[in-house]
């Protein structure tokens, strides 16, 4: 009789947890169930750890796994706000991307940073049909773990340009948040340069949410307070 009334009390967690379960993580948005950053895999495997025991163990009080459950999801949300708000702090609570191959080398001292071996990398580029170095013009690993991978113009798929259509701008994104001199190097730019960009367009570094600048030297960016600017041509 009492395993009866103890399995009654478990089914009646069950039904009740996971509702208050699915509202919280549909609260803590897309973020979360997405390609997790490490904050969010760890408020996971929290959440799975206070809902478990909760289930199995009908000794805890389940008025504190719902309370639980309500604050892990308070933090979650604030900490997100936080870290797209404050960049350093975002930095703090994640991996950031890391340049792993460049013009069909490997960069051997970013990878031992992000301690991924050759085969790693390798590996990687052979799930995305790609089985040679030299056709890679670059590729990052993510911060989710994932490598994204621009080719070299010659190895690059059919485009919309090469069957006479009209094509959009491309490029890659290589200004985000504070300028990185690394970046303007590697184009052969300078901030000299790049503030004269800014000047023209009338936009502070300060008002600036992201930037980017793609192949052709164009210039794109978003205002903290308005929507994104045309880029500047040339």
């Amino acid at each position: 009789m009492e395993l009866l009334k103890e399995l009654l009390l478990v089914s009646g967690r069950i039904v009740t947890i996971f509702p208050l379960l699915l509202a919280i993580a549909l609260f803590m948005g897309k973020r979360s169930v997405g390609e997790l950053p490490v904050f969010d895999f760890l408020v996971v495997i929290a959440l799975g750890a206070v809902v478990g025991a909760d289930i199995a163990d009908p000794k805890i009080e389940h008025i504190h796994t719902a309370v639980g459950i309500i604050l892990i999801g308070l933090l979650q949300r604030v900490v997100s706000v936080w870290a797209i708000k404050s960049r350093t702090f975002g930095k703090w609570i994640t991996f950031e991307p890391t340049v792993v191959v460049s013009d069909g080398t490997l960069l051997v001292k970013n990878m031992r940073k992000v301690r991924y071996s050759t085969d790693n990398i390798l590996q990687m580029l052979r799930e995305k049909d790609i089985f040679h170095l030299n056709d890679v013009e670059l590729a990052i690993l993510e911060a989710n773990g994932k490598l994204s991978v621009y080719k070299k113009p010659l190895k690059a798929t059919v485009t919309l340009a090469d069957m006479g259509l009209p094509e959009p701008p491309k490029g890659i994104a290589y200004i985000e948040g504070a300028v990185s001199e690394k970046v303007l190097s590697y184009l052969h730019k300078d901030e000299a340069w790049l503030e004269d960009q800014l000047q023209a367009k009338g936009i502070q570094k300060e008002d600036i949410f992201y930037a980017s600048i793609d192949d052709n030297l164009e210039l794109h960016i978003s205002q903290t307070s308005s929507g994104p600017i045309p880029p500047i041509e040339h």
